[in-house]
């Protein structure tokens, strides 16, 4: 088979891990919330988390300050929703205002959980070490919630440029993975 080049500067977009998140932080009494995509595991006991969240973005300082947020985690029915609150800034609107969001206090951190999302994961900043060249938060997820009434579901993986995978059959192979 003949491969064909293919553009580095496309190359996060064969392997964006997802799924799709909205963050939350809070910050001098106002929280927010952004959609975020470039995450991944990174240790299973205790949980830890990567993210990448631009310097330009609104909620980089909230996080930056704060140390903790909330991964709430969409499935594919608030797939329009997600796309508009990642194309507008928290500095300018009220997101959960204007998009009918429904904010829950969590049990451990200030930012908000989102009732609308299957899942939400409190998290705290625990490694800044490369924040400062890469943007690069570690996050420890402290306290976990999931909606048991969502059965199966379905999330969304960005590929860029506004084109997301929705996550669809599922097999189980043998694993000696404990």
């Amino acid at each position: 088979m003949a491969k064909k080049n293919f553009p580095l500067s496309k190359v996060y977009r064969l392997l964006e891990p997802g799924p799709v998140v909205m963050v939350t932080t809070a910050a001098k009494g106002k929280a927010n919330v952004m959609t975020l995509s470039w995450l991944t595991m990174m240790e299973f006991t205790p949980p830890l988390v990567g993210c990448v969240i631009s310097g330009r973005n609104y909620s980089f300082e909230a996080l930056t300050k704060s140390k903790e947020c909330v991964l709430n985690i969409p499935t594919v029915e608030l797939a329009k929703l997600v796309v508009k609150v990642g194309n507008c800034s928290g500095s300018k609107v009220d997101k959960f205002n204007k998009f009918k969001l429904t904010p829950s206090t969590a049990s451990i951190v200030a930012a908000p959980l989102i009732d609308e999302c299957f899942a939400n994961l409190e998290c705290k900043v625990v490694d800044t070490r490369m924040v400062n060249k890469y943007n690069f938060f570690v996050l420890e997820v402290v306290k976990a919630w999931i909606n048991p009434a969502q059965k199966n579901p379905r999330t969304l993986h960005h590929q860029g440029k506004g084109v997301f995978v929705v996550d669809g059959d599922r097999i189980q192979l043998p694993s000696k993975m404990a």
